[in-house]
């Protein structure tokens, strides 16, 4: 399949789920990275008039808040821009008893890296209720197959157009798309804390990560000979750890 097919069939699905949903349009955040900028190309083409991204830095870098306007220009998409830096504070100092005053502060603390996200996921869905919108996920098949996302943060959405992308195809969609060339060759990250990066947290290349899952979805891993067995195990063990990420919430029942 070729990717601008690819992009009309995801535009297509894209227009499909909200409007079988009784939605207006879309709404997502936007980064600044490929994930979000590719997803909000694909809402545009969707929904020209009722597509809204939301920028949200917390101790964000000027340059991704730079680089998710660029894409909004540049495509024509509508944004609203929330500073959410300071209710970070507030609500870390409420739980905590403490001030965040620097973006390095809080690196390897989960508990706390999470909480932007999950801010984010708070104005989404606010925006979602007032405007009749659905809220579009940005997450990909690579990060979601492992669990590379924040439960109930990044990973609270409506729809996914990219589930079923992997990293790598998601990068060639991108350059059919016209995404600019910054922005592809970005180097990713979740922006949780001062020089952290998606790949560093994974523990791998996105190129490798992709191969892996491709070779268990084949079940033939003997086809990535050239990637050491423990890398493969480790990711098989990233996917079954995760599982409950992408489950439904288990409920018991008397029967």
């Amino acid at each position: 399949m070729r990717p601008p097919e690819l992009a009309l069939r995801i535009s297509e699905w894209i227009r499909e789920r909200v409007t079988e949903a009784g939605a207006r349009g879309a709404v997502l955040g936007m980064s600044g990275g490929l994930d979000s900028s590719v997803t909000a190309v694909l809402c545009k083409k969707a929904f020209p008039e009722t597509t809204l991204g939301l920028i949200m830095p917390c101790f964000s870098p000027k340059e991704d808040v730079g680089h998710a306007k660029m894409i909004a220009s540049k495509f024509g998409i509508a944004i609203k821009e929330i500073d959410l830096s300071p209710i970070f504070k507030s609500v870390l100092n409420t739980l905590e008893g403490r001030a965040y005053d620097e973006a390095g502060k809080g690196e390897g603390d989960i508990a706390v890296a999470n909480l932007k996200p999950r801010l984010r996921m708070i104005c989404l869905y606010y925006f979602a209720n007032k405007l009749n919108y659905l809220v579009v996920g940005t997450g990909n098949k690579s990060e979601l197959a492992i669990g590379y996302f924040t439960k109930y943060g990044d990973g609270a959405a409506d729809i996914l157009p990219l589930g079923d992308l992997l990293k790598t195809e998601e990068r060639k969609l991108a350059e059919e798309l016209d995404i600019p060339r910054a922005i592809i060759e970005k180097v990713p990250t979740a922006g949780l804390w001062e020089g952290q990066t998606d790949e560093g947290e994974i523990g791998m290349r996105y190129a490798d990560l992709d191969a892996i899952i491709a070779a268990l979805e084949r079940d033939d891993v003997s086809s990535i000979r050239s990637l050491d067995p423990e890398v493969v195990e480790r990711v098989k063990r990233m996917m079954e750890k995760s599982r409950h990420k992408r489950e439904q919430i288990p409920m018991f029942t008397q029967s």
